[in-house]
């Protein structure tokens, strides 16, 4: 049976997109036009295709993201020079964007990139954005990543959740790769979502959806089942990062694969926490991958699908 998308208001917008890039959220307001995350760099050109054929004449005024992963906030760069619009990100990345050193270092660790973009705003939690003329508030959702924010419109009962809630999961808890806590933090958010009165949720990734409860419910389950063995999350984040990686290259040989998984940091750690090296565990990753349809092995190649 066919899904019925859910009825959005008017001023809201969905860019749905697939690996590799968020969803981008459009918000058309009389005072402006907003957009929640912008894709991955890769992507940019194409990101920024998509949402002028969705303005039709309008300009884009601001930029909020979410949180400064890659697939979320690659297209800041060259939408900025594009329509000289503001951008808005999480006040505590703040020093971090200035400097960019280390942020930069923490898209290397897992093999990725993003441009250099500048900010005019900061979003705290407890703050209250106005987008496409209705009012959003602004809550912390660290689990996924520390300093990530969703925002909910009280007066239509909607959720932007960015990658703390999808219609079947969340994203990968990175900071349990790294020693620090995210499993109880992604708890809390949970816990917080659900306290709140939602009959829409549009995901980071993935259509929007209104069963709300039965994704927490999925949700709880998923996060018991991988705070019972964190093997399990290093093992799924593993294959986020090989997958991304190859469907970013679109084709790599096998030895580019060993220099990839050698020179990320969190590849690296994924592997520590299960114990193992990545000849040991690749070609089962690969296999897997090859399964489920993302990618095929011709010879001494990987070709994305």
């Amino acid at each position: 049976m066919l899904k019925t998308a859910p009825a959005l208001p008017a001023s809201i917008h969905v860019l749905e997109r697939g690996w590799l890039s968020s969803n981008n959220i459009l918000l058309y307001g009389s005072h402006g036009v907003a957009v929640v995350d912008t894709g991955y760099v890769t992507h940019a050109e194409q990101t920024l295709a998509l949402i002028q054929h969705a303005l039709n004449g309008r300009t884009l005024d601001l930029i909020v993201n979410t949180h400064l992963h890659t697939d979320h906030c690659g297209g800041n760069a060259l939408l900025q020079r594009h329509y000289r619009c503001d951008i808005a990100i999480p006040q505590l990345d703040a020093d971090k964007v200035r400097a960019w050193d280390e942020l930069e270092q923490g898209f290397k660790a897992a093999g990725q990139c993003c441009e250099r973009f500048d900010f005019q705003r900061t979003l705290t939690p407890g703050q209250v954005l106005e987008l496409g003329d209705l009012l959003w508030e602004v809550h912390a959702a660290p689990g996924h990543e520390p300093h990530s924010l969703i925002l909910y419109c009280r007066a239509e009962r909607i959720l932007i959740t960015a990658d703390a809630l999808w219609e079947n999961g969340f994203g990968v808890i990175f900071p349990e790769l790294i020693g620090a806590s995210g499993f109880a933090e992604q708890q809390a958010v949970l816990e917080l979502i659900e306290s709140l009165d939602v009959d829409i949720v549009i995901p980071g990734h993935g259509a929007p959806f209104t069963d709300v409860a039965g994704a927490l419910a999925r949700a709880f389950s998923r996060l018991a089942y991988l705070r019972a063995d964190p093997r399990r999350n290093a093992s799924n984040a593993l294959k986020v990062l090989i997958a991304f990686k190859l469907l970013e290259a679109r084709s790599m040989s096998l030895a580019e694969l060993d220099r990839f998984i050698d020179g990320s940091s969190l590849v690296q750690s994924c592997l520590q926490i299960l114990h193992t090296d990545h000849s040991a565990v690749l070609s089962e990753m690969l296999a897997a991958l090859e399964r489920g349809g993302t990618l095929r092995i011709v010879e001494d190649r990987i070709e994305a699908c």
